[in-house]
This record gives C-alpha cells, sequence and structure tokens, in this order.
C-alpha cells in the first residue's frame, strides 16, 4: 500500500490550506491508497488524532472551499521535536505509529521550526533504515525561509497589508487636526510584512511615512524626532513598525512597556503592544492624537482577500512534494524559484533540509533606507508580482464560506 499522512504546523495563513490541497490531490492521482492527516500536527500523530481526509473532502466542492478557507484545516502545534540522543522512545514510538498506517510518505507543511521536524525525521529514519519519505512543504507569512525566493502565505498577508494599510491612510487624512496612526504588523526578526506597507503608495495614494523595520536597532529618540517633524510639516502620519523592532540593547520596544511572560516551545516570546507603546510616546510629547492598530491574526486569516498567485503557488508547492517523494526523494524541502520578473514567472524545485532549517532569512540591508525608516523601490519591486490577482470566495447569507474538519 501507498498510504501518506500530511500535517500543519506554526502559524497559519490565508492559504496553507491551498498546500494541503495539493498534498491531497496529487498524492491521490498519483496512487495513493489512504491520504491520512495529523489533527495539530506531529503532537496529535503522538497523541494518535489521525483522520482519513477522503472522508473531509469528499468531492470538488469540498476541494472549493478547502482552498478558500483560512488557517489550519487540521490544526496546528508548536511542539518542538526533541534532538534523539536522549528521546530515542518518543522516536520509536512515530516510527511504530507510522508503519502501523503503513505510511510511503510523511508531508510538513511549516515555516522554520516545522523544517526542524523533518529534518529530525529524515535522519532517524535513515539511521534505522526506514523507506519512509519525509519531505517539507513552506509555510509561513513572514517570508523569512531560507532558500527559496518567498513562501507560500507571504503574498495574501502582504496584499492585506498594502489594502488596510491605503485605508488607514485614508482614514487618517480626514481630520483639520493632526492624527498620529502607528500600524504594528507581524515580523519578529525579519521584517517582509511590515515592508509591505510600502505597496500602498500609488496615484491614488500618499503611502506611509515611516517603516520600521527588525533588520535595523530601533532608536526611540530618532523616532520621536521624525514624527515631530512629520507633525509640523503635514500633520497627520501613518507609521508602519514591525512588531520586533528592538532597542540598541537588544531589547524589543514592546518590553519598554510589557513584561512578556508567554514563551512558546522554541523559545519565542509573545510580541505584542509595540504600536500602542510608540503611540502613547508620541501623544506625550506632542500632544496629538494618536492611534495604535495592531492587524494581529487578520494578517494571516484574511481569505476573503487572497491573492491567486499565492493559492496557485501554495497549491503547487504540495503537489510538487509528493512528486519528489514518489520520486524516491527525502529530506527535502519544496522551494519556489523566480526565473523570471516581467513577466512573473515562477518555477519549484526541491532542497535539501539543512539548507533551509532553523535558518532565518531577512530583508537584505540594500533593500532598507539609510536612516532605517524607509524601503527602497527595490523591495516594492520584489514584493508587488506576490500580491497580483485574485481568488473570490463563495459566498452563503452575504459571507464567506469555509471548509471545517469533522474529527473522527
Amino acid at each position: 500500500m501507498k498510504n501518506v499522512i500530511v500535517g500543519q504546523s506554526g502559524g497559519p495563513t490565508a492559504v496553507i490550506n491551498s498546500s494541503l490541497l495539493g498534498v491531497f490531490k496529487t498524492a491521490r492521482d498519483r496512487g495513493a491508497d489512504i491520504v491520512y492527516g495529523m489533527v495539530h500536527g506531529i503532537k496529535g500523530l503522538l497523541d494518535g488524532k489521525i483522520v482519513d481526509l477522503s472522508k473531509q473532502i469528499k468531492n470538488d466542492l469540498d476541494m472549493d472551499l478547502l482552498k478558500r478557507t483560512p488557517s489550519s484545516f487540521l490544526g496546528s502545534c508548536r511542539y518542538k521535536l526533541p534532538d534523539v540522543e536522549g528521546y530515542e522512545e518518543e522516536y520509536e514510538r512515530i516510527f511504530k505509529i507510522l508503519n502501523d498506517l503503513e505510511i510511503y510518505a510523511f508531508f510538513y507543511i511549516g515555516g522554520n521550526d516545522s523544517m526542524d521536524t523533518i529534518q529530525k525525521l529524515s535522519d532517524y529514519g535513515k539511521s534505522v533504515n526506514s523507506p519512509i519519505r519525509f519531505m517539507g512543504v513552506p509555510k509561513t507569512i513572514d517570508n523569512d525561509l531560507a532558500v527559496t525566493d518567498h513562501t507560500p502565505g507571504y503574498g495574501s498577508a502582504a496584499k492585506y497589508i498594502a489594502s488596510t494599510t491605503k485605508e488607514i491612510i485614508r482614514d487618517g487624512l480626514v481630520y483639520d487636526y493632526p492624527v498620529v496612526s502607528v500600524m504594528e504588523v507581524m515580523g519578529r526578526n525579519a521584517g517582509w510584512l511590515t515592508a509591505a506597507a510600502a505597496l500602498a503608495k500609488s496615484e491614488d495614494c500618499e503611502g506611509v511615512d515611516l517603516i520600521c523595520l527588525p533588520e535595523r536597532v530601533f532608536d526611540l529618540d530618532k523616532f520621536l524626532a521624525r514624527v515631530g517633524e512629520l507633525c509640523r510639516a503635514k500633520g497627520s502620519a501613518v507609521i508602519a513598525v514591525s512588531e520586533g523592532v528592538k532597542i540598541a540593547d537588544g531589547r524589543y520596544v514592546c518590553e519598554l512597556a510589557d513584561h512578556v511572560d508567554y514563551v512558546d516551545a522554541f523559545g519565542h516570546k509573545q510580541l505584542t503592544g509595540t504600536a500602542r507603546f510608540l503611540a502613547a510616546k508620541v501623544a506625550e510629547k506632542y500632544g496629538v492624537k494618536t492611534r495604535a492598530i495592531e492587524l494581529s491574526s487578520l494578517q494571516r486569516c484574511a481569505s476573503h482577500i487572497t491573492s491567486r498567485i499565492d493559492v496557485t503557488e501554495a497549491f503547487n508547492a504540495g503537489g510538487a512534494a509528493v512528486k519528489a517523494a514518489f520520486e524516491g526523494m527525502s529530506g527535502q524541502v519544496i522551494t519556489l524559484k523566480r526565473i523570471s520578473d516581467d513577466p512573473y514567472m515562477c518555477v519549484t524545485e526541491p532542497t535539501d533540509v539543512r539548507f533551509i532549517a532553523n535558518v532565518e532569512k531577512k530583508v537584505p540591508d540594500e533593500w532598507i533606507d539609510e536612516d532605517g525608516m524607509g524601503v527602497k523601490e527595490a523591495l516594492v519591486h520584489y514584493i508587488r508580482p506576490l500580491i497580483q490577482a485574485e481568488i473570490a470566495p463563495l459566498w452563503v447569507d452575504g459571507l464567506p464560506r469555509h471548509l471545517i474538519l469533522h474529527e473522527e
């Protein structure tokens, strides 16, 4: 039998289910007997939470709904698979479960930490001569995976951010008194998402006034001085700032206001409050009206404004992973390779997971303005093709319809 299993891990995106559909459909087309789904990723596998996806995705309508459904259809986890040494029993348990299910290939859709899981499982599999193939399917709105030109999920998040930025700018200019809006965008160590705010500048929009990325040290005094100049010159201002900006001593700006308590299994602090802190500082110093706007989960779950390019590439990445596994590959991640900007063309290719797992890709320094408070046209040129075209939701009673998992 050629049974396969697929899971989703880490933060969700608006198109992660397109990758799931790519795995499911391609595996079925290539003769897989059963396509299993791990409910809540590798942790769900260990807990015995497994579903037969054929009983969840029953027809073409379900497929259409799935690729229009945001977040992780199978549920996610942030479970850090330990190193093998000292935890051999956990790996033996995982492989027993996979062998009992007669798994031929294992697919994991996720970001940096998920690719770490693929590397560990692949390496252990080789050490015990297991025939199971392990393949990674890239996913992250943060766009911080190495090697790949970009990641599925990023284009739709960038489209949402740029569109919302235009609307915030329009709203902020209606008053005859100064209003400073500080927009907080996701991005712990990489500023790709925040940089997408730069796309708002167009013939019908003035664009944001400042863009602050975590790739540069954040200087609070310099920031406040620039805001003061903007208030004097034009009154209102709109600023995009990454949640992960840090000051010179390495502390996150949000930690200057609030103590951050929650830390996930991978050691990541929960970041929130950057916009609130900066808006309060601006109001205190200049006595102007301020707004703190946190896009938060909205930038990764807005499936009503997905990029068709993103949906297509997410589906293709899932399908390419299945193709590679069925051709004998393992320990690989599907990456996207841009071969043309005009017209935009991108292809998939497998890459050794060792070049991707636990490696973080940041915005190149040459794409950031010298003062660290803006981005250059080269970065806008890089992002723009990824947000093109749309895929409309299936509307029912005035609202988008989603496909929901029914656990067996």
